[in-house]
This record gives structure tokens, C-alpha cells and sequence, in this order.
């Protein structure tokens, strides 16, 4: 760049467009320039300022880890724009402990995004926080409150339906079909179950889906519930992990005489899943596309906010990856 930009950048941040800002503070810091502290100063004065806050579910778990590590680049390379981000995690996933976080959040940032389930304590979290004029969007899972709530996520009747197609085609002989959810108010696991029976319904009802199992998002839950299943019906041709605690329902299956008749269809791809989906212990997996993911969360954010609290909701869907065993 020439000497003029990095002298305007210097003292007349207002007139060098964004981008180019942003190219020589990564300059600056790259080198150690002495003077990266006004340069930081320049570029935050000349771009808009977003208070953003993320609460997501439970730390330890790995997907809402990568999403929360993901969500937290996005803000911090956003392009045109300074994010400051609050981003939380919940280990107490109960409806009055969910609804209470949210009303904390909603004290610390303009505009939030969250995961929860759907509970009238959390509907009333909702709206109290964007009586505030701070909007409210959901992720993963649609929710339901008196504002006008955003979402970001995937179709997620056309994951259950995408899971259903992939049974129909890999099952030799139609048999019982095993479910795992994590949480009956998890309503984008509820809506994947409803697309998974209702491919059945319209192509063959040859197979017979047993009543769905909340695992509560935990492992130790899952694999009790998938030795029982194992147990109780012998005769199960495949299992379908809709929820969480993944890796318990891959302990239980690994434990189990392998059979090349049953198919097991899980959720999200990670290192764990990744292994077991090599070694055919999972036949597919269904995943969020984490980075694009984290993108649109911090493009519907700062959109909500713009619009405030009477602005239309946002409703941003996109296509979800498919592994198998020879694409991974």
C-alpha cells in the first residue's frame, strides 16, 4: 500500500474504506509496528459496534464446542464491522435455569442468539428480553414466543426425511428401527423425527419405528438406552441417533457382534463419529456445515439488530453435509 493510505489510516481513519483498514492493522501487527495501538483505535472508531450475545448448551460437549470456537471467528474476522461477543455455555439445561440465563444475556447485548428448549418459562425469558428492545433469535431448534423470533439451522424435516431415505435404501430386509432423541422439547429433533416417519408413511411401511428415547443430551443415558433397545428387540435392523450423547449410543453399538444387516444413522461429524463412521460402526451422518454455520449467526445478529424490536424475523435455512464411509 502506499505511504498516503497508512498516513490516512494513521490520522484520518474515517476516510480509508473498511477493508482497506483492516489489511494494513494486519500489517501493522504482523511487523510490530509501534504503532498498531492507534491503528486498532482508527479502525474501531471507523466501524459500527455490535454488542452480540451467544448462549449455547453444555461445554462438553464437542459439537457445542467447534460451534462455539467457530461462531467466536466469525465475530472476531468480521469484515465492515467491530463485534464484541459474549459467548456462554449452559450446564444446567433446565426450563427455569435456561429462562433466567436468558434474561442475564439479554442485560449484556443488543441483539442474542440462543439454544434452548421449548418451555413457557423460556417463552416468557424471551419476550421479557425483547420487550427490551433486544431480539431474540433461535438456533438449531425453531421456538415459539409472543415477538417475532429470527432462526438459523438447517430444514430439519428434510434431515429426518434425508435419515429415513438412507435406512429405505441400505436395509436389506425392513425390520424395526430404533430413535434416540435428546430432549422432547428440543423442537428441531422433534421436527427430524417427524420427517423420518413421515418418509416411512409414504414409502414403506414395512418398517416398524419404535417409540423415540430421550437421552437427556447425555452419553452415559444413551448407551443404557441402546443396550436395552439392543436387548429388548434383538431382531432391530437400525438405529437412528437423533439427539444427543452420540458417543454412549457408539459405545453400546461397538459392544454389540457386529452385523452387516443393521445400519445406524448419527448426527454431527467430529473426531469420535468420524472413526466409527470409518470402521462402519455408523453407516451415515448427518452435519451442520460448522464455519458457513457460524457466518449466518453473526449476519442474522447484527440484521436483528438493525431492524429492532418491531423488524421482520429472519428465517436463514441452509443444506446440511452428508458423510459416509468412503467420503470422509
Amino acid at each position: 500500500m502506499s505511504v498516503s493510505t497508512v498516513n490516512r489510516t494513521l490520522n484520518d481513519p474515517e476516510s480509508v474504506r473498511p477493508g482497506t483498514l483492516a489489511h494494513v492493522l494486519a500489517a501493522a501487527e504482523r511487523i510490530g509496528f509501534y504503532g498498531v495501538g492507534t491503528i486498532e483505535h482508527g479502525v474501531r472508531a471507523a466501524q459500527s459496534t455490535h454488542r452480540l450475545g451467544v448462549l449455547l448448551q453444555r461445554n462438553d460437549r464437542t459439537f457445542y464446542r467447534v460451534l462455539g470456537e467457530s461462531i467466536a471467528d466469525a465475530a472476531a474476522n468480521w469484515q465492515g464491522a467491530w463485534i464484541e461477543l459474549v459467548l456462554e455455555h449452559l450446564e444446567d439445561l433446565t426450563p427455569e435455569k435456561v429462562a433466567a440465563h436468558i434474561v442475564e444475556l439479554g442485560q449484556k447485548c443488543e441483539s442474542m442468539v440462543i439454544v434452548a428448549p421449548q418451555h413457557q418459562f423460556v417463552a416468557d425469558a424471551i419476550d421479557s428480553v425483547t420487550d427490551r428492545s433486544v431480539p431474540v433469535t433461535s438456533l438449531i431448534g425453531p421456538l415459539s414466543a409472543h415477538c417475532n423470533m429470527s432462526f438459523v439451522g438447517l430444514g430439519n424435516w428434510k434431515v429426518g426425511r434425508t435419515a429415513a431415505w438412507a435406512f429405505n435404501r441400505m436395509v436389506r430386509v425392513p425390520g424395526k428401527i430404533g430413535i434416540l432423541v435428546g430432549s422432547h422439547r428440543l423442537r428441531n429433533q422433534e421436527m427430524n423425527e417427524s420427517g423420518f416417519r413421515s418418509y416411512f408413511r409414504e414409502h414403506n411401511t414395512d418398517f416398524t419405528l419404535l417409540e423415540p428415547l430421550p437421552t437427556y443430551e447425555s452419553a452415559v443415558v444413551a448407551r443404557e438406552h441402546v443396550e436395552k433397545l439392543l436387548t429388548d428387540h434383538p431382531d432391530m435392523c437400525g438405529l437412528y441417533i437423533s439427539g444427543g450423547g452420540v458417543t454412549g449410543a457408539i459405545a453400546a453399538l461397538r459392544a454389540m457382534l457386529k452385523r452387516p444387516d443393521f445400519v445406524a444413522v448419527g448426527y454431527e461429524l467430529f473426531d469420535a463419529t468420524k472413526a466409527e463412521l470409518i470402521d462402519g460402526t455408523i453407516s451415515l451422518l448427518i452435519s451442520h456445515p460448522i464455519e458457513r454455520f457460524a457466518r449466518e449467526t453473526i449476519a442474522t445478529l447484527i440484521r436483528t439488530k438493525a431492524g429492532g424490536r418491531d423488524g421482520d424475523a429472519h428465517r436463514v435455512t441452509f443444506a446440511f453435509d452428508v458423510y459416509t464411509p468412503e467420503s470422509v
